[in-house]
């Protein structure tokens, strides 16, 4: 079932269109238009959060930050083998996701430390890449408790995630 949702969404989204009169190759070129100028606008502020991201596990600090935030994560009963994955998912999704891949290498795929990844992985979001795309957009330059909320969210949900795994 799952494999004929997509072709019906699109023949039903082409089906209204003629129902409602709609030029959809023109509303696609001005969607598509629409993209490049967004692409344009964000590329400064994304490129920013890559450059930010490569300095930090370049110079070694995401080592020295792991080490000194893993005491914490361990009183939170947060496997210490989770915290690059926890440091890094913030920023990248795609680092998130080697760390992963090295987890489930290192630990297999039944451990009790990556079903913890997998859920941490799962429920956490890239919030300083989400931040740039959507603040960029916007043009709203004070973030306010935006990212300090976000990040203590991101924290309740890893204890919440390694929690629940603990009891599977």
């Amino acid at each position: 079932m799952s494999n004929y949702v997509l072709p019906i969404l699109i023949v039903a989204l082409f089906v209204f269109a003629i129902i409602k009169k709609v030029n959809t190759y023109s509303v696609f070129v001005s969607g598509a238009t629409k993209s490049l100028t967004l692409i344009a606008d964000i590329f400064a502020y994304i490129l920013t959060i890559f450059i930010a991201l490569e300095l930090f596990t370049a110079s070694g600090l995401s080592v020295y930050f792991c080490k000194a935030l893993s005491p914490i994560f361990s009183v939170l009963g947060i496997p210490t083998e989770l915290t690059e994955l926890i440091i890094v998912k913030p920023f990248s999704g795609s680092g998130g996701l080697a760390l992963l891949t090295d987890v489930y290498q290192k630990y297999g795929a039944d451990s009790y430390i990556s079903r913890c990844a997998s859920v941490i992985f799962g429920s956490s979001e890239t919030v300083f890449y989400v931040a740039t795309v959507y603040f960029s957009k916007t043009k709203i330059k004070k973030l306010g408790f935006a990212i300090p909320v976000a990040m203590l969210c991101l924290i309740f949900s890893v204890i919440i995630s390694c929690l629940i795994c603990r009891f599977i």
